[in-house]
């Protein structure tokens, strides 16, 4: 697998994390900390499930590719539902819900399971899974980084309507995850 192949693999890994963070940006305002903390969740999650699927291999990827769409589609339907009706109910009020360690690492998971089968079929190409996740990881980190960057701006733009908005983004990111597996 050439650098260019593993690179757009990575990207794409990484897309499901840029728009969480994006979303993180926009709705809790995350100080440097957690900023840091988001991308290195996501890139360690991202790294970790291809490394996962390499060790599984194919042969529980039928098992993995059963239901992994579904998983990604609860968890992130649950945190975006929860955002706006945490927004709703204080209507009038501009609180911002506080971004979790916990709510963090459940994003990360969410994010990064369609990576499991990714790690499974490295396993049938016989790629190098160290370089390979270590890119992945990389890359999801940078990705994240900015992502959370470009939100945080955004909801100043935004105001109170960000928590809204960003629970409608993770409940479609969910969703077309599923839609993409069913179809």
């Amino acid at each position: 697998m050439s650098i260019i192949e593993l690179f757009l693999i990575a990207l794409a890994l990484s897309m499901d994390a840029f728009a969480v963070s994006v979303t993180n940006g926009l709705s809790y305002k995350p100080n440097l900390k957690y900023t840091v903390g988001t991308a290195l969740c996501f890139g360690v999650f991202q790294g970790a499930m291809p490394t996962l699927g390499y060790f599984l291999g194919s042969t529980f990827s039928e098992y993995v590719e059963k239901f992994d769409h579904w998983l990604a589609f609860i968890l992130l339907g649950f945190i975006g539902g929860k955002m706006l009706y945490e927004a709703l109910k204080s209507n009038e009020e501009s609180k911002i819900t506080k971004l979790t360690p916990q709510l963090i690492l459940v994003q990360g998971l969410a994010t990064s399971i369609d990576a499991l089968a990714v790690g499974v079929s490295f396993a049938t190409l016989s790629v190098n899974i160290v370089t390979s996740a270590l890119f992945i990881t990389i890359t999801t980190f940078i990705c994240s980084f900015i992502g959370v960057i470009i939100g945080k701006k955004s909801g100043n733009i935004l105001g109170n309507k960000a928590e809204i908005f960003g629970g409608i983004i993770l409940i479609a990111i969910g969703t077309k995850i599923l839609i993409q597996h069913i179809f």
